[in-house]
């Protein structure tokens, strides 16, 4: 069996920590660099759900894409909520390690894994990579579907296909606009829809668009309007769990190993519910299409 250094050095290989932006959080949370590693858990959010799911399951190292301490802390005491994750993962000798923004750009990454699950054919990144010679990392990917769908057609193909939230998918634009290449970066995608535009893709499909930057999106004069899919951030970014955890199997099988990668499937989403609305009026969308 390897020991957790060993694991992380090839985590970090895959992910490596440098190329990660400034303001994040990644690494490694807590673990004994010279504890034995047999099971590994991903998942996207490190919070008391997983933690516990990671101790039911035998877990030596719980692998999330969302960092535990962004922004730091000055306590882990235990009557936090985080701290109470951080004793629960030491009590159980459960190590914690955070691929995030190195995830996010990485060859492959979240986005590849978002645009496999969709069935797309990946034509680039979105944003590329200056220092990637071959010019395949980078944030966000540019795919083509695998047959043309109108708006309202890729939304429910969409649904289909993401892990299945309360959100759903929430769509901006003409509903009968033919749909034929996709923008697509797992996670919150308002600050790029200039790159969207410059790519000259017919929809993006993100998550946590604002009302605002959506609009001016949509509204924008001096081009055709930008069709818009807002997933729930967490479904955006799950199917990367499962890539992950494929990619640290073939490194265990490299090296004899022998590990035992599980993906968790406790959604996390924070969102539990969603109501229809059952408005006194019939609005008129600028579309033209009554509602």
């Amino acid at each position: 069996m390897p020991v957790l250094s060993e694991v992380l050095t090839a985590l970090d290989a895959l992910w490596p920590p440098e190329r990660a932006e400034g303001w994040d959080a990644v690494g490694t949370v807590c673990g004994d660099p010279d504890a034995e590693v047999r099971r590994v858990l991903f998942a996207v959010d490190p919070v008391q759900e997983i933690v516990d799911e990671a101790v039911q399951l035998g877990a030596d190292l719980l692998v999330t894409h969302h960092p535990l301490y962004l922004r730091g802390t000055t306590t882990v005491a235990a009557s936090t909520f985080k701290g109470k994750v951080v004793h629960t993962l030491i009590k159980h000798d459960i190590a914690l390690h955070v691929a995030h923004t190195n995830a996010d750009t990485a060859d492959p990454g979240v986005s590849d894994a978002l645009a496999g699950a969709l069935d797309l054919r990946i034509l680039g990144p979105l944003v590329p990579d200056p220092s990637d010679p071959e010019g395949r990392r980078g944030l966000g990917r540019i795919c083509e579907l695998p047959h043309p769908m109108t708006l309202a057609e890729f939304a429910s193909y969409a649904a289909a296909r993401l892990p299945a939230t309360a959100q759903g998918i929430r769509a901006a634009g003409d509903p009968e606009r033919e749909i034929r290449t996709v923008a697509v970066s797992g996670g919150s995608g308002d600050s790029l829809f200039d790159d969207v535009r410059a790519a000259g893709a017919d929809a993006f499909l993100t998550a946590d668009l604002r009302h605002h930057p959506a609009s001016e999106a949509t509204q924008r004069t001096g081009a055709s309007p930008l069709a818009l899919l807002d997933a729930a951030h967490w479904a955006t970014e799950w199917p990367w769990c499962e890539q992950a955890a494929a990619q640290l199997d073939a490194v265990s099988d490299r090296h004899g190993w022998g590990l035992r990668t599980h993906v968790s499937r406790t959604v996390t989403d924070p969102w539990t519910a969603h109501a229809a609305s059952t408005p006194v009026f019939t609005p008129t969308h600028t579309t033209g299409a009554p509602r």
